[in-house]
């Protein structure tokens, strides 16, 4: 038991990587800039606390949640929007990419604020919005497609819910 919890909190850990730290844009920003935008919806939020966060990775197996800061050193394409909960209403971020085409996409709510993804506590969205179990969000699960005019995607979010893993709310 003691094995398989630790192995749920190593795979977490790589759902928000290290250098998670300061906001490229915020919730309250507009989403207008350069680019073509992603609108992400996220349903079944747990609670109204905290914050939420939208990151988008190279869509292949080598770089999908790969640190930021190797990406950025290897000249790839990273990005992450942060921002806090509404007290009501929709769940919303929007996030900008340069071009149309495939991404790898993570949306995770940090209940207790401290940009440290905590198995017990945070959640987990992915695009297709398969249950994440007890591994990292996979490719296959978070792959989306962005058209030239841009998309917008519902996601449900997960929480820890048993020995399961994470599963979004039935």
């Amino acid at each position: 038991m003691k094995r398989r919890i630790l192995g749920i909190a190593a795979a977490a850990a790589l759902v928000a990587p290290a250098g998670a730290h300061a906001p490229a844009q915020t919730v309250d920003a507009p989403c207008n800039g350069t680019g073509v935008p992603i609108h992400v919806i996220a349903l079944d939020m747990k609670d109204r606390t905290g914050s939420i966060k939208v990151e988008l990775w190279p869509a292949n197996e080598q770089d999908f949640l790969k640190d930021d800061r190797d990406l950025k050193r290897e000249g790839k394409f990273f990005a992450r929007v942060w921002g806090k909960v509404p007290a009501s209403g929709p769940v919303t971020l929007c996030i900008r990419v340069p071009q149309a085409g495939r991404y790898g996409m993570v949306f995770t709510h940090d209940r207790d604020g401290k940009n440290k993804f905590n198995i017990w506590k945070d959640g987990v969205g992915v695009v297709s919005n398969r249950a994440v179990g007890r591994s990292r969000p996979k490719l296959a699960y978070s792959t989306i497609n962005v058209a030239p005019g841009g998309v917008q995607v519902t996601l449900k979010m997960q929480y820890l819910r048993g020995l399961s893993g994470f599963s979004p709310a039935r």
